[in-house]
């Protein structure tokens, strides 16, 4: 913002944080903005109300997503905390017990939710990045006692956020799927973006489909819909979850618009995540020779976590690095988050790597 003073032109920043120079933006993927070709499809759209299921647009998202993974049925909810918390709802009951991991966004991140929605507590493993194996969920299963809670579901999250965009390897989720079988327990999937962890595993999407009860995808992270995710399953399942929708007060009327955008998101936007992860490695690969850098976890997909040590704390040096025009979170006192997405062109990321070698 540009103010005249005595004659004089100032450039101030504004009370709303905004400033004369664009910012690299690394704090999340969920702040891309829709592309003119999606935009263009958003306008387009052909729409109606979903809540009687009669938005077209809708229809056509589900369909197709349900498609993708080889699984019957699909319900389109404005954010991705929603449709997990939705799941389990579904899966659980008042007292049942949910196994996951310590990391995982339906316990950190989604305000106590499975507390406060489904009335279910939770068995927290540790695992490995965010990743949780066979054998720990064997072991964190309740026995048959009136006096524990009633072990009912597992959530896995790939790729797990809080692990640095980790993903599983698909064999540990298949002998995870045998326990539950055997055990009776649910599988659910919160799969926000478990299209990077396809990308990179070169895995398909059907795979999951065959394995899970559940799965959660969302389309405003490396996909770069504007909003919304959804949850795939069985007819049967989707149903009961469209019910609970409407108590959680997600039922959306002429939807179609966003859908609209998941729909050409689906259709152009997945392959192109692979050049999120080559940015994310160039990232890793200068920071990895700075004395202010400690530990990398491991970058296999969008998402790059680092210690900072030494003259810096993650608060100073994301700090100094906003006054760069660089944004990125200091999850921790000591840890830094850049994550990768498709309004992060290769000029940015080299602009980034230039500024760190100063430093």
């Amino acid at each position: 913002m540009r103010i005249k003073l005595d004659g004089v032109f100032l450039r101030i920043k504004s009370d709303f944080g905004l400033s004369s120079r664009p910012m690299i933006d690394f704090r999340s993927d969920t702040v891309t903005q829709p592309t003119q070709l999606m935009k263009e499809a958003m306008m387009q759209a052909t729409i109606g109300d979903d809540v009687f299921g009669e938005d077209p647009s809708v229809n056509e998202l589900e369909s197709l997503c349900a498609s993708i993974f080889g699984m019957e049925s699909a319900l389109f909810c404005p954010s991705g905390t929603m449709t997990n918390q939705i799941a389990i709802k579904c899966h659980t009951q008042p007292g049942d017990e949910v196994i996951c991991d310590v990391l995982s966004h339906v316990y950190l991140y989604e305000g106590g939710g499975i507390a406060a929605n489904s009335g279910a507590s939770v068995r927290l493993l540790l695992g490995d990045r965010g990743r949780i194996t066979a054998d720990l969920v064997k072991n964190a299963i309740n026995p048959d006692d009136i006096h524990k809670p009633k072990t009912s579901l597992v959530s896995l999250e790939n790729t797990a956020n809080r692990g640095g965009g980790s993903c599983y390897d698909f064999n540990d989720i298949q002998l995870i799927r045998e326990v539950c079988s055997i055990n009776k327990l649910g599988l659910h999937l919160d799969g926000a973006r478990i299209f990077n962890a396809l990308v990179a595993k070169n895995e398909t999407a059907k795979q999951y489909g065959e394995i899970f009860d559940s799965i959660s995808i969302c389309l405003s992270k490396g996909l770069g819909a504007p909003v919304g995710s959804l949850l795939i399953g069985k007819t049967d399942f989707i149903k009961k979850a469209k019910r609970v929708r409407k108590l959680f007060g997600g039922g959306m009327r002429q939807a179609g618009f966003l859908a609209a955008a998941g729909t050409y998101a689906l259709n152009n936007h997945i392959e192109r995540l692979a050049q999120d992860h080559v940015h994310a490695k160039l990232l890793e690969a200068a920071l990895f020779k700075k004395d202010f850098v400690g530990a990398i976890l491991p970058v296999e997909t969008n998402i790059l976590i680092f210690e900072v040590k030494g003259r810096y704390t993650a608060p100073i040096l994301a700090a100094l690095l906003k006054e760069k025009g660089i944004l990125a979170i200091a999850i921790s006192p000591t840890q830094i988050r850049f994550v990768l997405h498709l309004d992060i062109s290769e000029s940015n990321v080299q602009q980034t790597i230039d500024l760190i070698e100063q430093l």
